[in-house]
């Protein structure tokens, strides 16, 4: 007889394009489609390479095309075929609205969805998009995450001020409203390692495991989309955000030992899916200060 599998949800994801390398939508659509998700994939500027690799050519879409086509994606009769949508770097400040719009119009066609703004705007040496998208990200897509993802240095951005320990890093993410944040290169508490910070309502754990010298572009894309297609596929965000972790310190690890200047996707697929390597895990509990009594 027929299957009764229901077929897995489609992701929609919101980045940029690179023709060589694996930064931005390159590393996120690879990784969810290898956990078994189909992928609707926007791109919101093309670029040959990453940038920190030399002069890199920007192709940015007409602001009033990159709308026109969010919106035929948001009346689509293909719709319901979502179940999630992840948006990361932007080309342009006027791209946030319509990514805004067609969250709403998934949200409006199945409640259920689940939006992950992994907002890429920065890191420790600053912004590195104009902060006329910063802000546009801030204003018009965190408050309607359900998930974000921002590095230490984004969420300090975002809110507005530093964010010294791991419990201020866990209250600043939550302050936008959404149900669950992973903060990458959160504070590590162990020498020589870095981590990442699983913010629930309730608890928050650190993930932590050693410094690499290695490629480190593409390594938020690579996460965020790891941790979203472990949760669509029903794993707990304890382990979606271990095994995420686990992925990533793996594949640049290999990168590194290889000496490959982006971490290998193609080379090294199997450790998107069935991670070894350990990652030390620590519960950091708070209340939960918004919570009533």
């Amino acid at each position: 007889g027929r299957s009764s599998v229901t077929a897995a949800p489609a992701v929609i994801c919101v980045s940029s394009h690179v023709v060589r390398g694996a930064v931005g939508n390159r590393s996120s659509v690879f990784a969810l489609e290898h956990l078994g998700l189909p992928v609707w994939s926007v791109a919101t500027v093309s670029l040959p390479w990453h940038p920190g690799h030399g002069r890199a050519t920007r192709i940015v879409p007409e602001d009033s095309h990159f709308a026109a086509m969010i919106d035929d994606l948001a009346n689509s009769k293909f719709l319901g075929e979502c179940g999630a949508i992840l948006t990361g770097y932007f080309g342009s400040a006027a791209q946030v609205e319509p990514a805004a719009r067609l969250v709403a119009a998934l949200k409006a066609k199945n409640p259920q969805a689940l939006y992950l703004c992994d907002p890429v705007i920065g890191d420790s040496g600053g912004l590195y998009v104009s902060e006329a998208i910063a802000s546009a990200i801030r204003d018009h897509l965190l408050p309607t995450a359900d998930i974000i993802t921002p590095n230490r240095f984004e969420l300090e951005w975002l809110a507005g001020k530093a964010l010294p320990e791991n419990p201020s890093l866990a209250d600043a993410s939550l302050s936008f409203g959404a149900k669950l944040a992973l903060v990458t290169s959160a504070h590590a508490m162990m020498a020589g390692s870095t981590g990442n910070l699983l913010v629930e309502q309730s608890s928050s754990t650190l993930f932590e495991h050693r410094m690499l010298d290695g490629p480190s572009n593409g390594l938020g894309d690579l996460t965020s989309a790891l941790f979203l297609g472990r949760l669509l596929k029903g794993e707990a965000a304890g382990l979606a955000a271990e095994r995420a972790t686990s992925s990533v310190f793996e594949m640049m690890a290999s990168a590194s030992k290889a000496g490959a200047d982006e971490p290998r996707l193609a080379a090294d697929a199997s450790s998107l899916i069935y991670p070894m390597a350990m990652v030390h895990s620590r519960k950091l509990f708070r209340r939960d200060k918004r919570s009533k009594p």
